[in-house]
This record gives structure tokens, C-alpha cells and sequence, in this order.
């Protein structure tokens, strides 16, 4: 069964890469740069894992993980969090996300840290 991904950042070309990228790889991927966007997405889409840019207008990634981890239907699912404040990785780890990825990125890295968190 293929894997889904929920992808959100408010940078339309990270956005752009990220979900050719992962679609590549052969997962089904919905993307958006809105906040406010991914609770009902989650809902939605039902996504096997879901990566969030950390700085979005709105709720910030840290609180989408937050509140995707406080759901008791999505508690499980995993959480990335793209983020260019490399020094505040304990920060970001105490929202519950399960991965952290600094930008600038390298998209080999982020294929890895997708399959080791859903194979």
C-alpha cells in the first residue's frame, strides 16, 4: 500500500521540490503553505507521516506537531520538522516531533529519514 505524506511550507519552491521528490520515491503526497491547513488535511488525508516547516505564519510547526501528537486517532503518526535554526534542536525535540531536518537540506537525507520513520 503506498505510504502518505503531508508536507507543509510556506516556501512554494521547497514545497515544489519536496513533493516531486517524495512522489518520486512513490509516496502520495498532498502539500500546503497554509498553517491553518494541516489539522483538517491530517484529518483528511490521513497521512502516514506528516513534515512541517518550523517558522510558517499562523501556528508555527512546532505547535501543528503538538497538537498532531495530542490527537488521539495520530499520536503515532510521525513528525518531521524542517527548521533553519540549527541550534535549537532540543527546542524543536520538545514539541515531539520524531525528526528534525536543518536547512538548507540535502534530499537525500530527507528520503532516508521518511523510509526509517514509516518502513
Amino acid at each position: 500500500m503506498v505510504k502518505r505524506i503531508l508536507v507543509l511550507d510556506d516556501n512554494q519552491d521547497i514545497l515544489d521540490i519536496v513533493h516531486e521528490t517524495l512522489t518520486y520515491e512513490n509516496f502520495e503526497v498532498r502539500s500546503t503553505g497554509e498553517s491553518q491547513d494541516v489539522m483538517p488535511l491530517v484529518e483528511e488525508f490521513n497521512p502516514d507521516l506528516v513534515i512541517l516547516d518550523f517558522r510558517v505564519a499562523g501556528t508555527n510547526g512546532g505547535e501543528l506537531c503538538r497538537q498532531i501528537k495530542a490527537h488521539p486517532k495520530f499520536s503515532n503518526v510521525p513528525v518531521i520538522i524542517f527548521s533553519a535554526y540549527i541550534s535549537r534542536d532540543a527546542e524543536l525535540l520538545a514539541y515531539g516531533c520524531d525528526a528534525i531536518i536543518n536547512k538548507p537540506f540535502d534530499l537525500t537525507e530527507l528520503v532516508e529519514k521518511v523510509n526509517n520513520l514509516i518502513s
